[in-house]
């Protein structure tokens, strides 16, 4: 019996993920999955953070579709919510709660789909579901995910983050960089006796808010982009401080490689400041023409009714860029229930609406290559 995806949704986000406790939420899932056939595993990069690896007749000619989401989710905000965040209560065509949009509506739909798919026999391909943990920092459950399926055959892949069920055919990458200044402490009323390591960072900074990429815009994608997020320095008035930290976000675009985009940045900052990554996912691209992916882009607008054909991306990351190249470059697409606007923000939420249409979607791209 297939799952159902509206009290899915719900269930799912009745659990609180805030960076901890994805195997509770796997828990929910992997019963349902086991009862339709699936070969189920969860396993932990770190004590309570589990990846679901689940795989159905992956045996056959061809390799199996993949099917992809995130269970985690990111902290409430300051501001106060409306709507239980941990509740998922109905209001009219909206499910409002932490993760309904990014992306728990996503990996509900997933479930229901492939369970309903589970019914069938195909002649073909099989199934595989990836839910993983710790997306939102960095991918750590995708890696191991990756690492448990070395070696293996993969088909192309669908990540069903926040998109309102239109086809994506990429991302942007995520270069996150730490940026560290090092200089002697002294006394506040001598500074002449340190060296202030703020005064470092902060002609470094400068010079990154004029950084110009060498890069030329991606068709769809656009340019890349730089943004200082945090700037720390010292540890109180009175002394000299003698170590600063800055975080920078860049924004990469296909093409680019980011070696050589932190190469330019070290050369950029100056020899007075250590550059080290944070984060360091790939853009992820697949051309519009990929017959696959056009079949996907155009059950999506035949079930929606939406979309004039016109190849989109995203700007955030998704875990496509660790399985993508780990699964062999296969093509990749991003379709999911959820609103890209409504992910992080205060009463998030989620159209009913959309996780039917998700399901939906889903369960023709299977069947297409699955041969049911």
């Amino acid at each position: 019996m297939s799952a159902d995806v509206l009290n899915l949704t719900r269930e799912l986000v009745a659990v609180d993920t805030i960076g901890h406790s994805e195997s509770t939420a796997l828990a929910v899932v992997a019963p349902l999955l086991e009862t339709a056939g699936f070969t189920v595993d969860v396993a932990e990069h770190e004590p309570g953070r589990g990846t679901l690896i689940a795989e159905w007749h992956t045996g056959l000619g061809e390799p199996p579709l993949c099917l992809s989401g995130h269970v985690d989710t990111v902290p409430l905000g300051a501001a106060s919510w409306q709507h239980d965040p941990f509740r998922a209560e109905p209001d009219g065509d909206r499910l409002h709660g932490r993760g309904t949009s990014d992306m728990k509506g996503g990996v509900a739909a997933i479930v229901a789909a492939a369970t309903k798919i589970a019914t069938l026999r195909p002649s073909r391909a099989g199934l595989r579901l990836v839910l993983t943990a710790a997306e939102e920092t960095g991918s750590a459950g995708a890696r191991l995910a990756a690492e448990r399926l070395a070696g293996r055959p993969s088909g192309p892949l669908v990540i069903t983050e926040p998109t309102g069920n239109a086809v994506l055919h990429g991302h942007k990458g995520a270069l996150w960089l730490s940026a560290r200044t090092a200089g002697v402490t002294a006394h506040g009323s001598m500074p002449h006796l340190g060296d202030n390591a703020v005064y470092k960072l902060a002609r470094a900074v400068t010079r990154l808010e004029s950084y110009a990429f060498d890069a030329r815009p991606h068709p769809v994608m656009g340019g890349p982009t730089l943004n200082v997020g945090t700037f720390r320095g010292g540890l109180n008035t009175n002394s000299v401080p003698d170590s600063a930290e800055a975080t920078v976000d860049v924004r990469t675009v296909a093409g680019q490689d980011h070696a050589a985009v932190l190469a330019s940045l070290a050369e950029r900052v100056g020899d007075e400041v250590r550059l080290a990554p944070l984060v360091d996912l790939p853009p992820v691209w697949t051309e519009p023409g990929d017959a696959w992916a056009a079949s996907v882009a155009e059950i999506a607008r035949e079930i929606t009714g939406h979309g004039d054909g016109s190849p989109r991306a995203a700007t955030y990351f998704t875990d496509a860029s660790v399985l993508t190249p780990a699964f062999g470059l296969v093509p990749t697409v991003i379709c999911g229930p959820g609103e890209a606007e409504q992910a992080h923000v205060t009463d998030e939420w989620v159209s009913i609406t959309n996780l039917a249409e998700s399901v939906a979607i889903l369960e023709r791209v299977a069947v297409a290559w699955c041969g049911t």
